[in-house]
């Protein structure tokens, strides 16, 4: 029985899904979840992350790790950790980079946090043996600084949607409509009192998984110091909109289609997020991707980049103007910092 029959079922048996519940089945089923079964990741797959586009992006991720270690006086041991690190483009790039400064790595014990298990036979393919893998960041010993980077992970994490009715808010849920297909339906809800007062009409989304996340970072960095970087598509500051999308191939298409055969996301919250972390005793800073990256040097990497293959030039151009560009991800993705309090981690001083 496919995952679409088994949530009409479901839903015929027990009552409508919120939009949470069916993105968690869809991407993590255990028999016919996306991210379970099928992830794929890259050009001839269904979408491709700022580490695939070109290798600049992991370069500076990896110099900021090594500036933030040495930034944090250069401790002895700490925990390296990516959480969905994808098919390990990533932290193979920041290794390749910190390499260079002296006594990082180590100092580095390096966790991959983890679900899938087909990403996981990729991550050891390009990585090796020297990484360890945990299922959720509870998993990684503590008692040791933290330095965390996270890709495009926050709008993995599943996000409840209400529609603000005249007469009030309503959810907006998965259910079946009266040809037994999964179609989205607007039911009554009891947190509508909760909720912000919006025009008719307005969408509100509400990530739990998102809000936790920032929770565990900000109790884990205020104990044992250090830091932590989100780079996501989302939201600075609060706001409205139905953001839920799904990838298929690189084409959107409709979430409720084809359940666990495309990835489904949702904006980060990042308001939520922050919010949590500085409630649990951090400290947070943000910029646009854009802004972060030319703060590293990603302009002067690119030239370097030329001078060493001048046949890539034009290629190596496209890929900076997309990774940076203000109509590209350059103003929608934004690099979020988690951090102990008493300094600042590179790139996020006052300028």
């Amino acid at each position: 029985m496919s995952l679409r029959d088994r949530l009409a079922a479901q839903i015929a048996a027990t009552g409508p899904l919120t939009v949470a519940q069916y993105m968690t089945a869809c991407l993590h089923d255990p028999k016919g979840g996306y991210y379970t079964t099928r992830p794929a990741i890259g050009e001839h797959g269904d979408f491709v992350t700022a580490p695939m586009i070109s290798q600049m992006f992991g370069e500076l991720i990896g110099v900021w790790t090594a500036a933030t270690w040495a930034q944090l006086g250069g401790p002895k041991r700490f925990r390296l950790v990516e959480m969905g690190p994808g098919d390990g483009t990533l932290m193979s790039d920041i290794l390749r980079t910190a390499r260079l400064v002296e006594g990082f790595l180590e100092a580095a014990d390096i966790w991959l946090v983890e679900t899938s298990e087909p990403l996981k036979a990729l991550q050891r393919e390009r990585l090796g043996e020297r990484v360890r893998w945990a299922a959720d960041l509870s998993d990684v010993p503590g008692e040791a600084p933290l330095i965390l980077v996270a890709n495009e992970l926050l709008d993995c994490l599943p996000a409840r949607q209400f529609v603000r009715r005249a007469t009030g808010w309503a959810e907006q849920m998965v259910a079946l409509n009266a040809e037994g297909e999964l179609a989205f339906a607007l039911f009554p809800t009891p947190a509508g009192g909760l909720l912000p007062d919006a025009p008719v009409g307005a969408v509100f989304e509400q990530s739990s998984a998102q809000a936790a996340l920032g929770a565990s970072l900000g109790v884990r960095i205020a104990d044992d110091g250090g830091a932590a970087l989100l780079v996501d598509y989302g939201r600075a500051l609060p706001g409205f909109g139905d953001t839920l999308q799904a990838l298929r191939r690189h084409e959107k298409v409709d979430p409720l289609a084809c359940p666990g055969e495309a990835d489904l996301t949702v904006h980060a919250d990042f308001p939520s997020v922050l919010g949590a972390a500085q409630a649990h005793g951090a400290r947070t800073a943000m910029l646009t991707q854009g802004a972060f990256l030319a703060r590293l040097g990603v302009g002067e990497r690119a030239e370097a980049l030329v001078r060493a293959n001048p046949e890539n030039a034009a290629m190596i151009g496209r890929q900076l103007g997309r990774l940076v560009g203000a109509d590209q991800m350059g103003s929608l993705f934004k690099v979020a910092c988690i951090h102990s309090r008493g300094w600042t981690p590179p790139a996020f001083e006052e300028v």
